[in-house]
């Protein structure tokens, strides 16, 4: 089973957030990179659905503190589960 089969719609909304707030700042990935103290290879990795790394809370609070936001704002006002 490919990994891309499993990926949740939360890991998607949060992928396609930070992916959304890059382009509109013209951020690289490498600069996604820099902010999170990790790796160009981890924030492609993370954007790609081939991958299973993804973004997890500290990065989200990382990306929301250089943004200045709200962490809040990297997720859906309601629940994404399907049953």
């Amino acid at each position: 089973m490919k990994d891309q089969e499993n990926i949740s719609p939360i890991d998607q909304y949060v992928i396609d957030f930070v992916r959304r707030l890059r382009t509109e700042h013209n951020l690289l990935q490498d600069d996604v990179a820099a902010i999170l103290g990790t790796t160009k290879s981890f924030v492609s990795n993370a954007e790609s659905n081939n991958h299973r790394a993804k973004y997890n809370l500290r990065h989200i609070d990382k990306l929301a503190n250089y943004f200045n936001i709200s962490p809040q704002q990297f997720l859906p006002e309601k629940s994404l589960s399907v049953e």
